[in-house]
């Protein structure tokens, strides 16, 4: 754990865990280009969606030469490696879609795949630490930090709506900096009795959730329900809990039996485990086991702030120990809008998953427009289902109505009806 001791305090920090302080959990300057040993993954790599388009990709793969992952040296390189290797595979094991999946991802894949993973601690599948935190540049090094001056550096069939998915849920982690910066000002003013220092770090850590509700809007603009619902979504699903492979996967060269792993899932972001954490939210048996699941598709020094956050003393006790009005207001205003943000990716699934869903059985068997005909070919076995495995829409709500335990018990019925 990040601590050092000061006297009788430990003084919490993030030093250790991989976090930036300007960019939060997004990997600062992602590399670009590996070594030239690597050419053969990059040339495959960032033509993903054309070659799926020809049906060219499976073929190209099975004939890629097995390179050895030991000439990747660095973090950076190492992350530029397993997001590269993640969108082959994703494009291989779904390029005829639903019904011609494959059992085995071949060789000269699977084990470099493995041993990048390994070396990560990540699973050998497209997670959001790859798609979201690792896979951006600016088109001008100096410019801004917004939609007209980011690309991603490795793409998915779907066009300009996977650009704007992936880089949107990016500028929502950008959003969460300044409320990572505050946990440990929270915890090291607590321990001081600070009410006033954990007071304004409550507060700023609650204007950091409103900002992430702010980016997250912009899904609206920039991505299209029927792109991502019937191209998109598919290149996000796993092998675990997906009807379409029941079996799993077998990494040939790694394994001879078949293994199971999640597709991508918003419950892989760390931020909002930390803020679970820190207010001292607490989720049922069912929610709860997804939820830590995912944490292992987190790099390791996330998942291991997010720990540290649950063995600090209670906040919400603090805060109740506490005869300080601001305190107690800020501490509301935190779950306030940690709810509202959950009730708004509630709003985002339904217009993105719930509706087209209902469409695409509404259509099929009928004729369509393009747009409707792209929605009635989507996956069938994902529509009730997130990408990760849930359900998608009861496992959401459950998650924002356990939300609510941690409003502080007199003004928790007042708060809420605000919110």
């Amino acid at each position: 754990m990040a601590a050092a001791e000061s006297g009788s305090k430990a003084i919490f920090s993030l030093d250790s865990y991989h976090v930036s302080e300007e960019l939060g959990f997004i990997l600062p300057d992602p590399l670009e280009e590996l070594p030239p040993y690597y050419q053969p993954w990059m040339d495959i790599a960032f033509k993903v969606p054309e070659l799926v388009h020809s049906h060219k990709l499976r073929s190209l793969i099975n004939k890629m030469p097995l390179l050895s992952s030991q000439f990747l040296q660095k973090h950076r390189e190492l992350r530029l490696a397993h997001l590269a290797l993640s969108m082959m595979t994703m494009g291989y094991v779904w390029q005829e879609g639903e019904n011609d999946t494959v059992e085995i991802l071949p060789k000269s894949l699977a084990v470099p795949y493995w041993e990048v993973s390994q070396r990560l601690g990540l699973p050998p599948i497209l997670t959001h630490a790859d798609a979201a935190l690792a896979n951006w540049k600016k088109k001008d090094p100096e410019g801004p930090f917004d939609m007209e001056n980011l690309e991603l550096l490795v793409t998915l069939p779907g066009g300009d709506s996977v650009q704007g998915f992936f880089l949107v849920t990016m500028l929502v982690e950008l959003a969460a900096a300044p409320a990572l910066r505050n946990i440990p000002v929270v915890f090291n003013g607590a321990r001081c009795g600070d009410t006033e220092v954990v007071a304004r770090a409550l507060e700023t850590i609650g204007q950091s959730i409103q900002d992430m509700m702010d980016k997250l809007k912009l899904m609206h603009v920039y991505v299209e329900p029927s792109v991502f619902y019937g191209i998109m979504r598919i290149y996000l699903s796993g092998w675990k809990d997906n009807p379409c492979m029941p079996k799993g996967l077998v990494y040939e060269g790694v394994n001879t039996t078949p293994m199971e792993y999640s597709g991508g899932s918003a419950a892989q972001s760390s931020l909002l485990h930390c803020f679970d954490e820190l207010l001292g939210i607490k989720h049922e048996e069912k929610s709860g086991d997804f939820l830590t699941r995912m944490r292992n598709y987190m790099p390791p020094a996330h998942r291991q702030l997010i720990h540290d956050i649950s063995l600090q003393p209670s906040l919400k006790n603090f805060v109740q120990q506490q005869d300080s009005e601001r305190l107690n207001q800020t501490f509301q205003d935190c779950v306030t809008k940690l709810l509202a943000l959950r009730n708004y990716h509630i709003n985002v699934v339904s217009r993105f998953i719930t509706v087209p869903a209902a469409r695409a059985r509404q259509l099929r068997n009928k004729s369509q427009d393009s747009e409707g005909e792209m929605i009635s070919k989507a996956p069938t076995a994902l529509e009730e289902r997130g990408t990760g495995g849930s359900g998608i829409m009861t496992f959401l709500k459950t998650v924002r109505d356990q939300t609510r335990s941690a409003f502080l018990p007199d003004t928790s019925k007042e708060t809420e009806q605000s919110s």
